[in-house]
């Protein structure tokens, strides 16, 4: 069986995730070097993985001076995924690529001018596309079960907890560090809806704003941090709440997310976890940080082919995940993430229920529904057989233009042509 080497740059949560996943393939993956700013996620990568010091990297320009590698995972923030592609591409990596890609539509295209000069095996990490019930949804639809597709209804309840974590006090708070929210989380669900209507969206139009998330609506007498606040044992919004009486609820975790975000040391603790929002960024009140995304959005998209979908993103729900409604003209499909059921109804027929833990029990359920471990097994056999990746940077990229069409329509109240 052929091995490949790894190199990894970004050792934060999704590199982790990756790594592990290729850590625990010892027969199809060696972790070779990796490269982050953080020196204590170094120290954790080389802890877990095994490494020696001199296959840890703290400059990047260091790290990328040559070919350390068969395939690199590239996990930094949104705005470092087109420089690091393309150098990597230059350098004659394969590259798992973590999305959104990159905000900018010229770097979209630049990166695939690059792609198509050098060469190389670049996926993009839609990973819920090789999550089980995801990939059950599709093979219905493509068995015509329930007819001709003429709508989808999707929300993605992005949680109020993960709001505040992620959109508001975290890394993605801001579109002029990152990128506009809709493109951040609903990347995975606009490169969905493209595979599963099977055609190019034409048109879109959006709705939006950040509705709650601001110092207006901080209550009177708060603290601008959870530590010092009166509100700390009330507010839902706590730090307190979040990072230290979920984490108990949980079986205090030695180094699971989102605790491993707030506090990079392992194990976590109690103590170590108060301490890294009591002085860190996760600790700001959420009405008093310097956030701009969005906490709602709405998006109707028009494709070619004549479907219809609805997609709607709302910070305002107790429990993660989406619930989808796809319309045919003979039947329905209802999946509800969070419940963890897929219905199929044929019109005047059956009624077929379907466990998503039962289609989850013959899988890796390491994240995502089994969409990290499967994408990681699938990339193998990409760079095994050559076979076309579902999730191709060509795929990838037309699921940001209409992320980008969104948030250009939620701007201007108009209309907007995705391939203009």
């Amino acid at each position: 069986m052929k091995k490949f080497t790894v190199a990894v740059i970004g050792c934060g949560s999704r590199g982790c995730v990756y790594g592990n996943c290729m850590y625990g393939r010892k027969d199809k993956f060696e972790l070779s070097c990796v490269c982050d700013t953080d020196q204590v996620k170094l120290s954790n990568a080389k802890k877990t993985w095994g490494l020696k010091s001199e296959q840890l990297f703290i400059d990047e320009n260091e790290f990328l001076k040559e070919k350390r590698a068969d395939v690199l995972v590239i996990a930094t923030q949104d705005r470092d995924h087109v420089r690091m592609c393309q150098r990597a591409l230059e350098l004659g990596y394969h590259v798992l690529l973590e999305k959104p890609i990159s905000p900018l539509k010229d770097e979209l295209y630049l990166l695939l001018d690059t792609h198509e000069k050098y060469g190389g095996e670049v996926v993009v990490c839609h990973v819920l596309r090789y999550a089980p019930a995801f990939l059950k949804i599709k093979e219905i639809l493509d068995d015509n079960v329930i007819g001709k597709l003429i709508k989808i209804e999707s929300i993605e309840q992005v949680s109020y907890w993960h709001q505040a974590h992620s959109f508001v006090r975290g890394n993605w708070r801001n579109d002029i560090e990152t990128s506009p929210m809709i493109m951040q989380k609903c990347c995975h669900d606009f490169d969905l809806m493209q595979y599963y209507v099977s055609s190019k969206c034409d048109t879109v139009y959006s709705v939006g704003d950040l509705r709650f998330f601001k110092k207006e609506n901080q209550p009177n007498g708060a603290a601008d941090r959870c530590y010092d606040c009166k509100f700390v044992n009330e507010c839902p919004y706590s730090a307190e709440r979040l990072y230290i009486e979920r984490w108990k609820a949980e079986g205090s975790p030695e180094f699971g997310w989102p605790y491993n975000v707030v506090d990079s040391t392992m194990p976590n603790t109690e103590e170590s976890l108060r301490n890294a929002y009591k002085n860190g960024p996760y600790g700001r009140c959420v009405f008093a940080c310097d956030n701009n995304v969005v906490d709602n959005q709405s998006v109707e998209m028009h494709f070619e082919n004549g479907v219809n979908v609805s997609l709607t993103m709302t910070a305002f729900t107790e429990k993660m995940g989406r619930k989808m409604t796809f319309h045919g003209s003979l039947g329905e499909i209802i999946f509800d993430d969070s419940a963890k059921t897929l219905t199929v109804t044929r019109f005047g027929g059956e009624k077929i229920e379907y466990s998503v833990d039962e289609l989850l029990k013959d899988a890796d359920t390491l994240g995502h529904g089994g969409g990290d471990a499967r994408l990681v097994d699938d990339f193998y056999n990409i760079l095994v057989s050559g076979a076309p990746a579902g999730t191709s940077l060509e795929s990838s990229v037309e699921s940001h233009l209409i992320a980008l069409a969104a948030e250009k329509s939620r701007k201007t109240g108009k209309i907007v042509t995705v391939h203009e």
